[in-house]
């Protein structure tokens, strides 16, 4: 199926008083339902941030780390979505599930330790001993297997919707 992208589908359109992106959708759902993965993922951890410190951090719409983990949403949205369009036995589903595979893994594994390292390292960087350092690691890195699970399951919920 080839498509024509025309002046007037990311113009505003007099008959819905929208911009007409459908376009985008019917070119390419893996893509779409992957990024409103991440995207809403990382609403979710702001909010629930809010929520459960009683006030804002607005690195929690961009940072990494915490809850629920955007990556892994973002990555099983597009594994189960290309599942959905192209068949759970085919070439593209397999090659997709090994690379979520890996950024499952890595989220869990990898960058947890590292985000566990930049909290040491602040804690020794504040001592007495040590030079002034001008900032600090982020230690907001790597997800606790609930938060991996958590993103896990909203990338599952959000491909669904999409097919």
């Amino acid at each position: 199926m080839q498509w024509q992208l025309r002046t007037h589908d990311i113009c505003w359109n007099g008959e819905n008083g929208g911009i007409n992106l459908q376009w985008l959708l019917d070119s390419n759902r893996v893509l779409v339902s992957a990024v409103t993965a991440a995207v809403t993922a990382q609403l979710l951890k702001f909010l629930i941030y809010v929520v459960s410190r009683h006030e804002p951090r607005y690195d929690r719409l961009v940072g990494a780390g915490g809850m629920p983990s955007s990556h892994s949403a973002m990555v099983v949205a597009l594994v189960s979505s290309i599942g959905y369009q192209y068949g759970w036995r085919s070439g593209e589903f397999a090659i997709s599930a090994v690379f979520g595979l890996i950024v499952l893994y890595d989220a869990i594994h990898v960058r947890r330790v590292v985000g566990l390292q930049s909290r040491y390292l602040n804690l020794v960087s504040r001592s007495e001993y040590v030079a002034d350092i001008d900032r600090d690691f982020p230690e907001f890195v790597g997800h606790t297997p609930w938060e991996v699970a958590a993103g896990t399951i909203w990338g599952l919920i959000i491909s669904k919707f999409f097919y």
